[in-house]
């Protein structure tokens, strides 16, 4: 069984601007978690918290390469995943962004249901980053309902 979910999106923005919206906690506010504690940078560890959920999550930042990929594993202990975000600047002004969650364990009972949630998480996600980035819009994030 494949045990990743992969989510795509053409954003029409450069690279650059689509990695600084991933990495800067302040700019990640106005589309998906409330804040962070640190920018997203290789070997940190940071706290990433909803307050609308009053939830937060830890990420361990295994792996940033500028405008191009972050790799982090998140998840409970003994069910962590890790996230892969790849960027391709298609020209100057279109960036394609994606995502690829894999580790979901085989043999979890609930394993479709978590990989159905995380694939609804991340499409509703690029597309929040995408209306933050394209048109300025940031009353989307934490519009989700559960």
């Amino acid at each position: 069984m494949d045990t990743q979910v992969i989510t795509k999106m053409n954003i029409r923005k450069p690279a650059h601007e689509v990695f600084e919206a991933l990495v800067d906690p302040e700019r990640m506010s106005n589309y998906w978690f409330s804040s962070g504690t640190h920018r997203v940078e290789q070997g940190k560890k940071i706290i990433w918290r909803y307050d609308e959920y009053k939830a937060e999550v830890e990420i361990n930042v295994l792996e940033v390469e500028q405008e191009k990929k972050i790799v982090y594993s998140w998840g409970a202990q003994g069910q962590e995943t890790i996230v892969t975000i790849s960027l391709e600047e298609l020209d100057r002004t279109h960036t394609r962004i994606e995502v690829n969650e894999s580790g979901f364990q085989e043999d979890d009972p609930e394993i479709v249901h978590k990989m159905m949630g995380q694939k609804e998480g991340w499409v509703y996600t690029l597309t929040c980053l995408k209306g933050y980035l394209e048109n300025g819009i940031d009353t989307l994030r934490a519009s989700l309902v559960h």
